[in-house]
């Protein structure tokens, strides 16, 4: 009981990590898709000013996440960590290198410096979510065993499933990313980038979308757990989640901007859930299960007090500094 609660918990925590981080991840692909100096100055000043104030704090959820994992889930910890260090160490190395160039962009006078943080910054942002995606990959295609280092440090996230999972992090990041933006630009009152990052929007999606599919083709052979509890416990999830992906299209194209980013919201959250529902109780696949892997009862109450006394400090702290930055861009304001 107080293992199922501590893990919904640190999942609730995975998706906070998926919808805000992924965002700002998403917007370095447009930084990065923006055009030149002139032409792509308006873009990433509203990416700048959406995603400035924030994109550091959105890393608490996943520094949530690790340390629940680490003091619940011990066993899957080290499991997870010493067989796909690869691919978390180039995560951490892209986190790092997209925060640094970020900054030192906006400290930048001369225009060549300004390009080749802003290059920095793009690519970490495209390759940092699709390392993700690939140990996402791993752990849900049981190429993770339990034991330290006991699965293949390439194959455990060079494998079908994992790419798949990479390039649906990426495109699905890109698309939260352009609703998110398209919102952000109507408030600022710039039609001009509203229509731009519309039209972003309905691409990414419509290739998300069709990632998604090829998926059908893909997990049957090389994850066959995986694409059976998709289509059978997880089902309710998956086609919410299709729902909630079609009618986030359908509100861009009749320009409900609003209601689109919380149609997109909820069809990633769903995935997300989708693959929590199609995988337990299993944590690494096939047969370590939730209860086998966690701590003491102990340990796992402790950590969930924790949790509810943090929140009450963290989550009005989150909200206040996300509301006090939903605002129009002086910047904007002057075109």
């Amino acid at each position: 009981m107080l293992a199922d609660a501590l893990l919904a918990v640190m999942w609730a925590g995975l998706t906070c990590y998926a919808l805000f981080a992924g965002a700002d991840f998403g917007a370095g692909l447009w930084d990065l898709l923006a055009g030149g100096a002139s032409r792509g100055g308006p873009r990433r000043r509203l990416i700048e000013h959406s995603i400035g104030p924030v994109w550091e704090a959105n890393h608490v959820w996943l520094i949530f996440v690790i340390v629940l994992l680490w003091s619940g889930f011990s066993p899957v910890f080290a499991a997870v960590l010493s067989t796909l260090y690869i691919p978390l160490t180039l995560t951490a190395l892209g986190i790092i290198a997209r925060g640094a160039a970020f900054a030192f962009r906006k400290a930048s006078t001369r225009l060549w410096q300004q390009r080749l943080f802003g290059a920095c910054f793009a690519l970490s942002s495209v390759v940092t979510p699709f390392f993700l995606g690939t140990v996402a990959g791993g752990v849900a295609s049981g190429r993770v065993p339990p034991g330290l280092a006991a699965g293949d440090a390439v194959t455990s996230w060079l494998n079908p499933t994992s790419v798949l999972g990479g390039v649906l992090a990426v495109l699905t990041c890109a698309h939260l990313a352009a609703v998110y933006l398209c919102a952000d630009a109507e408030r600022a009152g710039d039609a001009v980038l509203v229509a731009d990052f519309r039209r972003r929007a309905l691409a990414a999606g419509l290739l998300s979308g069709a990632v998604a599919l090829a998926g059908i083709a893909v997990l049957p052979a090389d994850a066959p757990a995986l694409f059976h509890g998709l289509t059978h416990r997880a089902l309710p999830l998956v086609v919410l989640s299709v729902v909630c992906g079609v009618g986030g299209l359908l509100l861009l194209a009749r320009r409900r901007l609003v209601a689109a980013r919380v149609a997109a919201a909820l069809a990633v959250a769903a995935i997300l859930w989708a693959w929590g529902a199609a995988q337990y109780p299993d944590m690494l696949v096939p047969g370590t299960t939730v209860a086998e892997a966690s701590s003491q009862n102990s340990v796992l109450a402790a950590c969930l007090v924790s949790v509810a006394v943090g929140s009450v400090l963290l989550l009005p702290s989150l909200w206040w500094l996300y509301a006090t930055f939903q605002r129009p861009s002086p910047a904007t304001d002057q075109r």
